[in-house]
């Protein structure tokens, strides 16, 4: 079961949603080449604002996944993209289904 998750909250520049919303999607695959993340999810919760949640079974799993190459590309594409840092929270899961 999975117990550990990351909530990412990002906000893109203006005129960058688009460039935003493709960055997102393009970074699936990568999410499925790392064994230790169960689920991956791409969020759009606004005109300008995305997220990233994703879950882990273990304490390892997670930290390994912020230090992969989603994380490194999110952050070397920030300073063009987002208008703001990432948000990034731990987030201990209570109940699964």
């Amino acid at each position: 079961m999975e117990k550990f998750a990351i909530l990412v909250r990002v906000e893109a520049k203006t005129g960058k949603e688009a460039e935003v919303l493709d960055f997102l999607k393009s970074a699936l695959p990568l999410a499925e080449n790392e064994p230790d993340t169960v689920r991956w999810y791409a969020l759009q919760l606004g005109p300008s604002t995305f997220g990233i949640f994703d879950t882990f079974p273990t304490e390892e799993g997670r930290t390994a996944h912020l230090n992969g190459p989603i994380a490194a590309a999110l952050m070397a594409n920030a300073s063009e993209l987002l208008s703001s840092d990432p948000i990034i929270e731990m987030v201990d899961l209570l109940a699964v289904k």
